[in-house]
């Protein structure tokens, strides 16, 4: 059975669980990270040197990083993987984008609204960090437009890791614009069977 290393509070977790969880894999997930340890361990140091959350082991194979796990488990049950070359593209592009620039901009809100004591908050971060991330999400929105899913017709990869980043930024205490494109897709998304437990979830 596939195991899944990692506290579930973690979006790059959660980015794993929603992928098993559509797929409909078996796996057991093991809490590990922060106050739950384990991760400095020699045993899950040899599974992820970096000393972080998501791993996995797929019988006597190792992964991480949370978004290569996701292309591994799409691709090795062959779906929501396209196979149209060009459209895996679209899917790779975004799931890119929203590691290296989405969750870079939203990250830190996050951190200050849900991991920070409020007599310790900083609300010049979170204003930079919503005046960073707003861009963003409407760029998201403006893609699905004129498609039901992030890569275009068909449910596929990248709909995984961006829907766990909505779902942070959505639990967060404060304002946001109305994008109701981005609103309808997540919708959507939340309504998925495989969303249960992870989609569903307050932040912490």
């Amino acid at each position: 059975m596939l195991k899944i290393w990692g506290r579930i509070s973690s979006i790059n977790v959660r980015k794993v669980v929603l992928c098993a969880q559509m797929l409909d894999i078996p796996f057991v997930r093991m809490d590990a990270g922060l106050s739950f340890g384990v991760v400095n361990t020699p045993d899950y140091l040899a599974l992820n040197p970096n000393a972080m959350v998501p791993a996995i082991e797929d019988g006597p194979y190792t992964l991480w990083e949370s978004n290569v796990i996701v292309r591994y488990l799409c691709a090795r049950e062959g779906r929501l993987c396209p196979s149209d070359l060009q459209t895996r593209f679209i899917s790779e592009q975004w799931m890119d984008w929203q590691q290296t620039t989405l969750n870079r901009a939203s990250g830190v809100a996050f951190v200050q609204w849900i991991r920070t004591p409020e007599t310790q908050r900083n609300h010049h971060l979170i204003a930079q960090s919503v005046e960073a991330t707003e861009p963003l999400f409407a760029l998201l929105n403006e893609q699905l437009q004129h498609r039901p899913f992030i890569a275009g017709d068909q449910l596929s990869m990248a709909d995984i890791p961006l829907a766990c980043e909505v779902h942070r930024w959505w639990g967060l205490p404060q304002t946001r614009p109305s994008w109701p494109h981005l609103e309808r897709w997540y919708a959507q998304m939340r309504q998925h069977p495989g969303a249960v437990g992870v989609l569903d979830l307050a932040l912490s």
